[in-house]
């Protein structure tokens, strides 16, 4: 079983040293298809990996399944709300080499807007390992879209009261 958590306290290690609120703490497993030939994770792998991460933190889970506070967003073809990516921007500080222990991928939101949402993300090796290794930070605006006619959908009450204890800092990248 995967586990998904909040970290349930602040995050000391919030960006440039600013005060944040929660993060959600998502381990996402590496496949040896993430590896390039220069045997590290390839750029656009890593860019799956986040989405993968995303999906388990907004998604509701199913039958059987263990999923975050902030999973209130249907699936599938009865979702209703869809997630679109309106823009990405990603910043790699580390290779990512193959490891069986999984990647820890955090996540909070820089903004919560009317109808977009601002994710954060930082991925670093397991926890388990005594030297951390932040290996890359991204951002990613997410807007709600109402599935039946293509509009922005305003965020409603449960997905904001679910994820405002995750908001913090947005993050400034360093090379602009």
């Amino acid at each position: 079983m995967t586990e998904i958590a909040g970290s349930g306290a602040p995050d000391a290690a919030a960006p440039d040293g600013a005060a944040a609120g929660e993060r959600l703490h998502i381990p996402i497993h590496l496949r040896w298809g993430d590896l390039d030939a220069f045997n590290h994770v390839n750029n656009t792998s890593m860019l799956k990996l986040l989405e993968e991460a995303r999906v388990r933190a907004f998604w509701r889970p199913g039958e059987g399944e263990h999923g975050p506070s902030t999973a209130v967003l249907s699936s599938g073809i009865d979702a209703g709300v869809l997630t679109l990516v309106a823009r990405q921007e990603i910043e790699y500080l580390a290779p990512v080499p193959y490891q069986r222990h999984p990647l820890e991928v955090q996540m909070w939101f820089g903004k919560l807007g009317g109808s977009s949402i601002e994710v954060c993300y930082e991925v670093y090796n397991d926890a388990a390992f005594e030297e951390r290794v932040l290996y890359a930070r991204s951002t990613a605006v997410i807007v709600l879209v109402d599935a039946a006619t293509g509009r922005p959908t305003r965020i409603g009450p449960e997905m904001r009261d679910a994820w405002s204890p995750y908001s913090g800092p947005s993050i400034v990248y360093a090379h602009r």
